[in-house]
């Protein structure tokens, strides 16, 4: 399999006088005579040192779970468990990439966070032994729709619309956890145009890497492939068409990419 090359999709397609007249191709889908449009290749992420690539299989975020973030956004209890929600697979997209301003949204906005990349499955798995089914740490961004997110949590309805869009979950290349070692604590942080927007520690998280993992294999079945992205220090804020973002964590150097222009203005 080839690269998944983010910010680009590779797509294949079947014409309606294919229909069911021929055997599908491998990765494709016949459905009656339609014309079916299907994802070719699986999304991928560069890992350090390797020459091999790590395919994603789900992209799960922690939600609120560091106290200064809570606060700024005034809209959890200090006490609350950590909760998770998704993003499409396809929503990853690697260094150097310019996003297109998403639609639907006049409020995009970054947060930076620690990305911890299974390597293990399982389900229910203690805390005590949650660190071995870590595959590597990466740098990740949950760019937000914090308008739609906003009006959604005021209606009580799913985050999904701020959260789980086109381009939605910037990645960086995996780094082995045998070149990193735990990460408890170390510097985060992000920049928009050379200005420092976030600053913190990985020590601040209200729930740390083992203690995520084993909350979110008590609600799924956790696989190889999983990447989990951890939660974001207080510091959020919005971006437009023609920022330059930069973020580090300690271990792990740094990410970057671009937001371009709206594709549909």
């Amino acid at each position: 399999m080839g690269d998944a090359r983010l910010g680009r999709r590779h797509f294949r397609k079947l014409t309606s006088n294919e229909g069911a007249k021929r055997e599908p191709r491998e990765g494709a889908v016949l459905v009656s005579s339609r014309q079916v449009t299907i994802a070719a290749e699986p999304v991928t992420l560069p890992i350090v040192g390797a020459s091999g690539r790590y395919h994603v299989r789900r992209v799960y975020c922690v939600g609120r779970n560091y106290l200064d973030h809570i606060r700024e956004m005034k809209e959890a209890d200090e006490r609350d468990p950590p909760f998770f929600f998704q993003k499409p697979t396809d929503a990853i997209v690697q260094e150097g990439t310019v996003i297109p301003y998403p639609a639907a949204t006049k409020d995009l906005q970054y947060e930076v966070e620690l990305v911890a990349a299974i390597g293990r499955g399982g389900t229910n798995i203690p805390v005590d032994s949650a660190e071995s089914h870590v595959f590597g740490y990466a740098i990740g961004i949950d760019l937000t729709r914090r308008d739609l997110q906003r009006d959604a949590a005021k209606r009580g309805l799913p985050w999904e619309m701020g959260k789980s869009f086109d381009h939605s979950a910037p990645c960086g290349p995996i780094h082995p956890i045998e070149t990193t070692g735990s990460i408890r604590t170390g510097s985060i942080s992000l920049s928009v145009n050379g200005t420092v927007r976030q600053r913190g520690d990985i020590g601040q998280m209200i729930w740390n890497v083992p203690e995520i993992i084993s909350q979110l294999s008590s609600q799924y079945e956790l696989y190889p492939g999983d990447i989990i992205l951890t939660g974001t220090p207080a510091g959020v804020g919005p971006v437009v068409a023609g920022d330059a973002i930069e973020c580090s964590i300690e271990k792990l150097g740094t990410f970057r990419i671009r937001i371009g222009p709206k594709l549909h203005p």
